[in-house]
């Protein structure tokens, strides 16, 4: 962890940067703030290909 990283506090539902909260509330490091707050849509969207992914896999 550097000073610079970011994170998405599980406890408090904000990023933090830097550290802050216990490591087992936190979901990161991002590169940013901006990706630290729009962590669930990257999530959703990366579960959203595996899931097409494995549909794909199965017809094969």
């Amino acid at each position: 962890m550097t000073e610079g990283d970011w994170y998405w506090c599980l406890a408090h539902e904000r990023p933090e940067q830097g550290t802050g909260c216990r490591a087992d509330n936190r979901l990161g490091p991002y590169e940013s703030r901006e990706a630290a707050v729009n962590w669930k849509a990257r999530h959703e969207a990366r579960a959203e290909r595996w899931k097409a992914e494995d549909r794909a896999w199965d017809r094969d």
